[in-house]
C-alpha cells in the first residue's frame, strides 16, 4: 500500500521569524495567516553559553585542553612528545635516504635507459617525468616532517 502525504488541515500563522499553529497566540501577537504552498519548519538549535573563561580574563586559557578532555600529567606528556619526536625523526631519516636514492637514480634528469626504452624514447621520457614527480613528492614529505618536528616542544634533557 503506497504511502500518501496528508495535506495540512490547520492554519499556520507567521509572527516575524516565528511560526505557530496556535490561534490564540497568533491573535494576541497580531500574526499573519500563511496561505498556499507547503510549509516546512525545522527546529533550530540554540547556542550554549560557553563555560570556558574568555582569553582576556585568563591569558593562559588558550593553551589549555578543551573541556572534558582527560588531564595528562607533565611527565606523561613529555614522554608522549618524546615518542612522537622519535617516530617523526625516524620517518624523516627514511625520507631523506629515499631522496638520496631517488636523486642518484634520477642522475640530473638523465637516468640510465632500461630495456626497451632505447627503442621507445617516449617510455623513457615518461619514466623521467615520473621520477621527477616522485622527487617532488618526497621533498614535500620531508618538508612536512620537518614542520611537524618543529611544532613539537623542545627536548629538555
Amino acid at each position: 500500500m503506497p504511502l500518501q502525504a496528508q495535506a495540512q488541515q490547520e492554519r499556520v500563522w507567521r509572527c516575524g521569524n516565528e511560526y505557530t499553529n496556535n490561534a490564540t497566540v497568533a491573535q494576541q501577537r497580531g500574526c499573519k495567516v500563511m496561505e498556499g504552498g507547503n510549509l516546512t519548519i525545522v527546529q533550530g538549535t540554540r547556542p550554549v553559553a560557553s563555560a570556558a573563561p574568555s582569553a582576556a580574563a585568563a591569558p593562559g586559557a588558550a593553551a589549555r585542553s578543551p573541556a572534558g578532555s582527560p588531564r595528562v600529567e607533565g611527565v606523561d606528556q613529555r614522554a608522549r612528545d618524546g615518542e612522537a619526536r622519535s617516530v617523526l625523526e625516524a620517518e624523516l631519516r627514511k625520507a631523506q635516504e629515499r631522496q638520496t636514492q631517488l636523486l642518484r637514480e634520477y642522475n640530473n634528469g638523465e637516468p640510465e635507459k632500461q630495456g626497451s626504452e632505447s627503442k621507445n624514447y617516449q617510455k623513457y621520457l615518461d619514466r623521467v617525468s615520473d621520477m621527477k614527480a616522485e622527487l617532488a613528492r618526497n621533498e614535500a614529505d620531508i618538508a612536512g616532517l620537518q614542520r611537524e618536528i618543529g611544532r613539537l616542544p623542545s627536548v629538555n634533557r
